[in-house]
């Protein structure tokens, strides 16, 4: 009996011991996705894309960043139903590259960036491609977050992919009709991430 006992005891410390084991490996991995420093940088022309980014990067514990056009867009330039709008000008104009604000912001040090956008025809505006020029994304992973009144990513990743160089990851990530609650964007970006 008291052999029995101790076969029994033995087997519940082995089994606990591989749980633990596993438990442990799974934390760790859990550790160096969290350990990794993400930004989320956006352009936003009206303030929705800025919300969800603002929101996703408290959700997430992330360091901030906004794309800012050096001028400033109107609600005249973002008039999609005017050919002769700034935004329609520049968005029949793939090589368009709108210039943003310069300052010493670095992308160095970050692993993954979330990278939001309205959807403009289809793609991100060229404003976005302005930005993955300006700054050296070698090897990173940048993940697409877009907002639209209905439109859907389109060709928007090949577009992008363009102005990186080719160890750069760029993912479709997730286009927001609607603005998402704070739990919504955390449970989505610990999905991606």
């Amino acid at each position: 009996m008291k052999n029995i006992f101790l076969i029994i005891l033995g087997l519940i410390i082995i089994v606990s011991g591989v749980i633990y084991a596993l438990n442990g490996k799974s934390q760790a991995k859990e550790d160096t996705n969290m350990d990794k420093k993400v930004l989320v940088a956006y352009f936003s022309a009206t303030g929705t894309t800025k919300q969800v980014a603002q929101d996703l990067a408290g959700a997430i514990n992330a360091d901030i960043y906004e794309i800012k056009p050096q001028v400033p867009y109107t609600s005249a330039d973002l008039n999609w139903m005017d050919k002769n709008s700034r935004s329609t000008l520049e968005m029949n104009d793939h090589n368009s590259r709108p210039e943003i604000v310069k300052d010493d912001f670095s992308t160095d040090g970050y692993d993954t960036i979330f990278l939001g956008f309205p959807i403009w025809w289809y793609i991100a505006p060229t404003i976005v491609n302005t930005f993955l020029e300006a700054h050296d994304l070698t090897n990173k992973k940048i993940i697409l977050f877009a907002t639209s009144g209905g439109s859907g990513f389109g060709r928007t990743v090949d577009n992008l992919l363009k102005s990186v160089s080719s160890s750069t990851q760029i993912k479709e990530g997730k286009l927001f009709n609607n603005h998402p609650s704070k739990e919504e964007l955390k449970k989505w970006a610990e999905e991606v991430l």
